[in-house]
Parts: structure tokens; sequence; C-alpha cells
């Protein structure tokens, strides 16, 4: 049903935005703020890193989103041992005794694809890395002799940050190709942990999700109203300035007075963000302000994603890299309190 106005039919894909995420919530609990910012990154249309331990409900919340969204999930375990081609295909011997190839994960939805989760990217070899990145990059793949597009995906990965053995860090390059890096944490309410724990419906993942009204937005729409908003939400000269300023000062932060305890800031950074990443942080603010019913962006949009935006694609110097995740928390806060916004 083709809509009125711009207006109108963005009004109505933000209530729907926001019922989605109402959605998640229910079976999600305690995860208001990543559920926020992977609602922003699907109407951005930017791939995600999840940052957490272990069992805090990173799958179970993937698995809801996309059944709120529609369209085909899909998941890979990264293993030492992974090859790039069982990202495409995988052979196995059937009962006639006799070999057989079947679709591997990237394949088995076709064009439906919507939510493609890589669990424990970091175990994965850098061959692995390079087609996933490309995949993301084009949302094309040659296989079978046949171009396999992926128009409606989008790729989350987390990683192992507490075992360092077999494992192989993400470059900047690639983790550059990230829109955002979202923390998922235990939550620190006491009755949310408590029904984490007693709550018997939080312990069948599958059946949980199953509460999660189906089809809430439509996966294969995304593309089309993340354009429209993009176009639709203004930012001033203003805060274009503000913007540029906070680049600059992810570059050199000590110009601009900020100051860690411990730390050499003429030393810190060897490369701020890059300008894929302040595009991406620009589009994840609109993003931000439309959900909030605004038509302009505010510095507060800019505040909300500014850390999950920025943090994971700054390069730090060696002797500080064991240091990243409180480094990077401490700068950012430290460039946002240091330059005035309008």
């Amino acid at each position: 049903m083709k809509m009125a106005s711009t207006d109108t039919q963005l009004s109505e894909w933000r209530n729907q935005a926001l019922k989605l995420e109402s959605e998640i919530n229910k079976v999600v609990v305690g995860q208001q703020d990543p559920v926020r910012l992977i609602t922003t990154a699907i109407f951005a249309r930017g791939h995600v890193l999840l940052e957490g331990d272990v069992g805090v409900g990173k799958t179970t919340l993937l698995r809801a989103f996309t059944r709120g969204i529609g369209g085909g999930y899909e998941r890979i375990e990264g293993t030492i041992d992974l090859m790039p081609n069982d990202l495409v295909y995988h052979t196995y011997l059937g009962e006639d005794g006799r070999p057989h190839v079947d679709a591997g994960p990237l394949l088995r939805c076709g064009e439906d694809l919507a939510v493609f989760f890589f669990n424990e990217i970091n175990r994965a070899r850098p061959q692995v890395h390079s087609l996933l990145l490309r995949v993301m990059a084009e949302r094309t793949l040659s296989a079978f002799n046949k171009e396999h597009h992926f128009p409606h995906m989008l790729v989350f990965a987390d990683r192992n940050q507490v075992e360092k053995e077999e494992t192989f860090e993400i470059p900047s390059a690639a983790r550059d190709r990230f829109m955002m890096e979202i923390p998922i944490a235990v939550p620190n309410d006491a009755d949310i942990m408590e029904s984490l724990i007693f709550d018997t419906r939080y312990h069948n993942a599958d059946k949980l999700v199953e509460n999660v009204q189906a089809d809430v937005l439509h996966f294969n729409k995304l593309n089309e109203i993340s354009v429209e908003l993009q176009d639709h939400v203004q930012a001033s000269p203003t805060l274009r300035k503000y913007a540029l300023e906070l680049w600059l000062a992810t570059k050199s932060p000590a110009k601009y007075g900020v100051k860690i305890d411990g730390v050499d800031m003429n030393r810190l950074v060897l490369a701020g963000a890059s300008p894929r990443g302040m595009s991406m942080m620009l589009r994840a603010a609109r993003v931000n302000a439309w959900l909030n019913g605004r038509q302009a962006v505010l510095p507060t949009d800019i505040h909300a994603v500014f850390h999950e935006t920025v943090a994971h694609r700054l390069v730090f110097s060696p002797v500080y890299e064991m240091r990243r995740t409180e480094i990077a928390r401490e700068l950012l806060s430290g460039i946002v309190n240091a330059i005035a916004a309008p």
C-alpha cells in the first residue's frame, strides 16, 4: 500500500519499529539499550559486532529480532579448522554411499537471508574473515557458476575476548566494516537476575522466541525505508561542524585537552576514526533522531551512538591495546566532555 507522503510513511514505520522493540524487550529482559542500538543498526543497514561474555543471550536476542523482521536466520561457529568454503557449501556421504553437496549457511536462505550470525569470529582464520568481509561489502558471492545476492543481509559477529589461544584478532581494517560494536552485559538488576535463574520460561530459548510477534516489520522493505529516512532527517551546518570536531579529536585527543590517568596522550592513538566510520556514525544518529520522533539530528543523537560506532575503529599503540575497552571508553567520554555541543 503506497503511503500518502514520506512523513506519513516514516511515522508508520517508526510505530512499527517501537513495537518491534517492545516485542523484543518482552522476551530479552534487562537489555533495553542493546535492543535500541540493534534496532538502530537494522534501520541504518549496518553490520554489528557484539561484545559480551558467554551465555548472556546474544543468540536469543538475534533470533528474536529475526522473528520480528522476518526473513532467514543463519548461524555459524568460528573454529580453528573452519575454511571459507564452509560458509558456502558442505559435502557429505549420502545413504547411497556417494558424495553430495548442500548449500552452506550463506546460501541456504538465498535472497531472503536477513540475519547472519558469526559466533566467535576470531576463532576463524583470516581467510574466512576475508570472504565474509567481501560478502558484507558487496552483498554478492560467486558460487556454483552463479552470482548469489544478499540484498537484505546484516552480519552480526561476536568475539571470544577471554581465551586467546587459537584465536585470530580481527584487524582494524576489518573492524571498520562493522557499523557498531554493541556491548551485551548481564543485567545488574537483582530481580531480573533472579528471574533469569528461576523463571523457567527463560530456560527454553526456542519457546521464548516464539513469544515475539512474527513479521512486525518486513525485512525486504528495510533498504527502501532506510534511504527515505537518511534523506528525510537533516543535520544542520552547526551540527556538522560539531561532528567534524569530534572526528578530529579522535585523531589528536591531546590537542583538545583530553587526558587519561596513566596514559601518554601523545602516543596513545595511532589512527582515529575513519571517514567510513564517521559516515556510519551520522547514519546511526539520524536513525536515533527518527526513533525519538525528530526530523533533525541533535548532539544527543550523536552521543547515543558515538561510543558504539567509533570505539572499535580506534587504533592504539600496542602498549595500550590490552586495556583497549577501558581506555576507549574514557577517551570518547573525554572527547564528548571537551568539545562544546551546539
